[in-house]
């Protein structure tokens, strides 16, 4: 038997299940085979049958062991051996039993060490990285709180979030925000990559969902399920929309949002960075739910164009001092009420509808305009011809009159 550790092993064990997660019957399991894979290996014979290693967790020694069956004439020493030489070594021994004899080579300790280090070493990082794992695992889309570590050379932010590192790339981080090393930070777990190592995990500070979750924390009747989310359109750092719907008519959705005298609200744009959010009312009417998400431009008028499973189309028109607002800078409101709401949104104001009406009535009166004169046209034409055919049919009968007065002329006066 060869030691591979001071004192008692089981210790040992004890402290690597409790801080890594790993079972003492993994560690021992490991243990024994790293050594029988490193006897073989300094026999350099990789098939030898019946070879096992046993630890003794008390003295912290190990040896290798070989199984021989008893028999009474022996054949094969490598495998088998006489039973007077079995009863050496255990009295109560029988012919066809198997008997374990040590086979630990004497200048085996060094290897037995190494091969015992590898082993730990190899099994806690599994470990560890299983732990990450299923622990990241869990909360993939969920938000926690970690603490900014340093900012990469390619600008992605590096946070720490417990037992592992997590990485924010540049797309999701907020626009114009400053990571500083040392701040608390709450972000949005992403995705978890396995790895060969830790498993890498992916946080945002920029995903619609931070707002969910912190409207889930601020305000009981959501997290109740009083009031429900349906839906959050954003643009991190700039604006949110957020739609909600009470299932109890007692409770009004968005008051519960604002929290009393706008405590909830305020508490959720401070963690945003005193980012604007819209909170809108839902409807299963989509005109009213355009005129809500549209907010705060007030609309005249919600004119659906087209509504099937292909398409969603309306045509909004408002105030003429309003269309700015509706629009929005740079197109950021039509376009947040666009991703609420799920429909294709155009906007007019009122003069831009009237002058195209009045367009379109002017065209429609030169068309008919069009359309008389070549009906008088024809009119004309055909009246032309019917006077024609008269004249030439009245012609003709002064013609024939013609003839039959110079026939009697004739006749006179031939008597």
């Amino acid at each position: 038997m060869i030691k591979i550790g001071a004192g008692n092993l089981n210790e040992v064990f004890e402290e690597l299940e409790r801080e890594k997660g790993i079972s003492k019957e993994v560690v021992i399991s490991s243990l024994c085979d790293a050594m029988v894979a490193a006897y073989k290996k300094h026999l350099r014979i990789k098939d030898i049958e019946n070879v096992e290693a046993f630890l003794d967790e008390q003295s912290g020694e190990i040896g290798i062991f070989k199984g021989k069956t008893v028999v009474e004439s022996v054949e094969d020493p490598d495998n088998e051996i006489s039973l007077a030489e079995a009863k050496e070594i255990d009295e109560d021994v029988e012919l066809g039993d198997e008997v374990k004899l040590e086979v630990t080579p004497e200048q085996f300790g060094r290897i037995a060490a190494q091969a015992a280090n590898q082993v730990l070493t190899q099994r806690i990082r599994e470990a560890e990285r299983n732990l990450v794992l299923n622990e990241f695992l869990d909360k993939k889309g969920t938000l926690i709180t970690g603490i900014i570590q340093k900012v990469d050379d390619r600008r992605n932010v590096i946070v720490n979030i417990g037992k592992t590192d997590a990485i924010m790339p540049r797309k999701e981080q907020i626009p114009g925000e400053y990571y500083k090393p040392g701040n608390r930070i709450r972000v949005f777990v992403l995705n978890v990559k396995e790895t060969t190592r830790l498993p890498q995990v992916i946080v945002s500070h920029a995903h619609a969902e931070i707002v969910r979750e912190l409207f889930e924390l601020e305000v009981p009747e959501i997290e109740d399920g009083i009031v429900e989310i349906k839906s959050i359109s954003r643009e991190a750092g700039y604006r949110t929309k957020i739609a909600v719907w009470s299932n109890d008519p007692e409770v009004d959705s968005v008051g519960a949002c604002i929290g009393p005298r706008g405590s909830r609200i305020q508490t959720i744009v401070g963690e945003l960075k005193n980012e604007k959010i819209d909170i809108v009312r839902y409807s299963e009417d989509p005109v009213e739910y355009i005129v809500n998400a549209l907010s705060p431009a007030r609309v005249v008028s919600v004119d659906i164009m087209a509504d099937d499973e292909y398409a969603h189309e309306a045509l909004v028109v408002v105030p003429d001092d309003q269309l700015s607002l509706a629009i929005g800078r740079e197109g950021q409101n039509v376009r947040l009420a666009h991703k609420l709401t799920g429909w294709k949104i155009d906007i007019k104001s009122v003069s831009q509808m009237e002058q195209a009406e009045s367009q379109n009535i002017s065209n429609y009166d030169y068309e008919e305009e069009t359309e008389d004169s070549s009906v008088d046209d024809v009119v004309d034409s055909e009246e032309l011809q019917e006077e024609i055919e008269e004249e030439m049919n009245q012609q003709a009968l002064d013609e024939s009159d013609m003839v039959d007065d110079s026939g009697m002329s004739e006749e006179s006066e031939v008597e």
